[in-house]
């Protein structure tokens, strides 16, 4: 029977860690390499040195997915002409596996070089499969799908913040807000730059001029409008004085933040649609799922053929159910696991939220 090295890296931002394994479990050497090119380098070198002192045909290699620290180091490593010599797999893994993993060790204390080691211990016992390197067909398609999955949510969070300020400024604002987007650009003029004292305060004509100039001309019926905006400024509470000025402030700068966010949103949904041309897919042609939702979609999915069928691709996406059972009790509630891949379970969610709204 062949012989394997196991070589755990504790992934930082400047140092990786690296502890290597035999088959037995027994420490073969540890040792740090910067991550960079050169520590890349150094640490092939060490790997095959180990690798031929023990007489090994076979070297897997293990690292946490820790931001995006391990993804130069995982493609080096792929790209390493040194480690085709051997059956060589590498596997960037679940944080959240390595954390589970770590219960089997009692009291164990927490260093680099000890996470280094759960990690090639990992390899031997964790069943952990290798990870394919990045297909360069859909990389640059995923980057910017991820990126706005985040600027959505930060959108998300700033919208959520605004209302709050809103609501202090003009309580019954939300609750009575004729326009279908509150953050429309009417909207926001009318909720931005006026009191309810103001609105409350003005002629009818006045408010409805406002809004139509910052409506272009694509608002209907704003006379009826402007006399709800009017009537919700009568019975919303008054903020004090002593709280005005901060609180349009940080309101002002908060509708900057979301037409900012919603500015940025629109740029990179048009590169995402320019990149998604480039390959070929039929999912933008359902009706309601349109080019970024199917972008997201194949960009966490990659090559389909890597996944045997449908229940291994719900897995992936963590959408899958996980069963509790014990004796004669078999439970009806059981939750979502939630432990796959989040941009894919996002985005197809929101795909088929958009379908099933049509």
């Amino acid at each position: 029977m062949g012989k394997t090295l196991f070589v755990g890296i504790d992934i930082g931002s400047d140092t990786n860690v690296v502890r290597i394994l035999d088959n037995t479990g027994e420490d073969v050497c540890g040792f740090s390499v910067s991550n960079d090119l050169p520590g890349a380098e150094r640490l092939v070198e060490r790997i095959v040195t180990e690798a031929e002192l023990i007489d090994a045909d076979k070297v897997k290699i293990g690292m946490e997915a820790t931001n995006l620290y391990w993804w130069h180091l995982s493609q080096a490593l792929h790209e390493a002409p040194e480690l085709s010599t051997f059956e060589t797999e590498i596997a960037v893994i679940n944080p959240k596996v390595i954390d589970g993993f770590k219960h089997i060790y009692p009291d164990m204390a927490k260093t680099d070089a000890l996470d280094a080691r759960v990690i090639a211990d990992c390899l031997r016992f964790g069943r952990v499969r290798p990870t394919p390197p990045p297909d360069m067909t859909y990389a640059p398609l995923q980057r910017l799908t991820r990126f706005r999955y985040h600027l959505v949510s930060n959108l998300t969070r700033e919208k959520n913040r605004a209302l709050n300020l809103i609501f202090l400024k003009f309580s019954t604002y939300q609750k009575e807000c004729p326009f279908s987007d509150l953050f429309g650009q009417a909207s926001r003029a009318v909720v931005g730059n006026l009191t309810p004292d103001e609105i409350a305060n003005m002629p009818v004509e006045e408010l409805v001029d406002m809004i139509l100039e910052h409506g272009n001309n694509r608002l209907k019926d704003v006379p009826e409008m402007a006399r709800v905006i009017k009537q919700a400024a009568r019975t919303s509470y008054r903020l004090n004085p002593k709280m005005r000025d901060a609180v349009d402030v940080t309101l002002a700068m908060s509708l900057e933040t979301i037409r900012f966010f919603e500015t940025q949103q629109k740029k990179i949904d048009q590169v995402i649609a320019k990149e998604l041309k480039a390959i070929p897919q039929t999912l933008d042609t359902v009706p309601g799922i349109g080019p970024v939702y199917s972008a997201g979609i194949v960009a966490e999915i990659g090559d389909i053929s890597r996944f045997k069928n449908h229940n291994a691709l719900a897995k992936f996406a963590g959408l899958t159910w996980r069963q509790h059972q014990s004796s004669k009790f078999s439970a009806e509630d059981i939750p979502l696991t939630r432990s796959g891949n989040y941009y894919l379970r996002y985005y197809l969610i929101e795909a088929a939220n958009s379908v099933q709204v049509r």
